[in-house]
């Protein structure tokens, strides 16, 4: 999916941007424009609005695991139905906009919305009585409402995490905690979605997400075991997704953060012409000369 702040090179500009200052934007370039812009207050509302949606679709999954009232179930359902047009709206409006549409098909934030959109469409066009004589395929479409989560990769992708207002640092921190966030919740609902009919300790998400982090974290109280064969092997994937790709991002960011530290900036020294010196330097490496404050 095309991420916010990426235009393709093709794209005619104006004065905001656009190459062309004579001719104004056509609807389909606004359209464009808008879905992928974070500056203007358009473009941040669209952003709030998408991301305050994606929160309230993971919470209904949530919600739905625990012991609710059937008119509660009903009014989360109708929640969710709402929330899913919305996707599909933006969706097709990302389509339309899109320079190049193939392109956007297959592109990984593309791919991530469908699959957010395709569990409630399966679930709207199956007939009543396919609920009742297939309970088991019910729940594995309603498996892929896990990886709804993975919409919120597109915020975190770019550096105007939270529109530019957070430093490059602390952007870097944000992924590594979203990125652990991600794998926590997705293990939890797989590891819900294949326990939850024959293990008896593993009653709600919550109970999924607790056996989740005990065992990422190579604790393991013991109080909660998988008893399927599938529950092991998600229980596995676990412990190695934990184990390699955590360490990874926290190893990157961290390189990220000694290199940037030891860059060293264009400042001439006075007394010899040394160009090159740290950042936080306040004398000349060569002749020890103080160096000019102005940077």
């Amino acid at each position: 999916m095309m991420m916010k702040g990426r235009r393709d090179a093709s794209q005619p500009k104006n004065s905001s941007g656009y190459k062309n200052p004579a001719r104004p934007r056509t609807f389909r370039e606004t359209v464009q424009f808008y879905m992928i812009d974070f500056k203007t207050p358009l473009g941040k509302s669209i952003d709030i609005a998408i991301i305050f949606l994606n929160l309230l679709l993971v919470a209904i999954f949530v919600t739905d695991t625990y012991d609710i009232s059937s008119s509660q179930r009903e009014t989360l359902w109708n929640l969710e139905i709402f929330i899913v047009g919305i996707f599909i709206i933006e969706y097709i409006l990302r389509l339309y906009g899109a320079s190049n549409r193939l392109a956007y098909v297959r592109d990984i934030y593309s791919i991530i919305d469908l699959v957010a959109i395709l569990p409630t469409l399966l679930l709207l066009a199956l007939s009543p009585t396919f609920f009742s004589h297939n309970i088991r395929a019910v729940q594995t479409i309603r498996v892929l409402a896990v990886f709804r989560i993975f919409r919120f990769l597109r915020f975190i992708a770019q550096n105007h995490l939270f529109f530019g207002i957070i430093s490059h640092r602390m952007v870097d921190v944000a992924r590594l905690v979203m990125t652990i966030i991600i794998i926590f919740f997705v293990y939890s609902g797989l590891f819900y979605s294949i326990e939850n009919p024959l293990n008896n300790d593993v009653k709600n998400f919550g109970d999924s997400f607790y056996f989740t982090v005990v065992t990422a974290s190579t604790v393991g109280f013991g109080d909660i075991v998988p008893v399927t064969q599938a529950g092991r092997l998600v229980a596995v994937a676990m412990i190695i997704s934990s184990i390699i790709i955590i360490p990874f991002q926290a190893a990157r960011i961290f390189r990220a953060w000694v290199m940037a530290a030891n860059e060293k900036i264009m400042l001439i020294c006075p007394n010899c012409g040394q160009e090159r010196h740290d950042r936080d330097a306040k004398f000349c490496s060569r002749c020890g000369e103080k160096l000019p404050e102005s940077r």
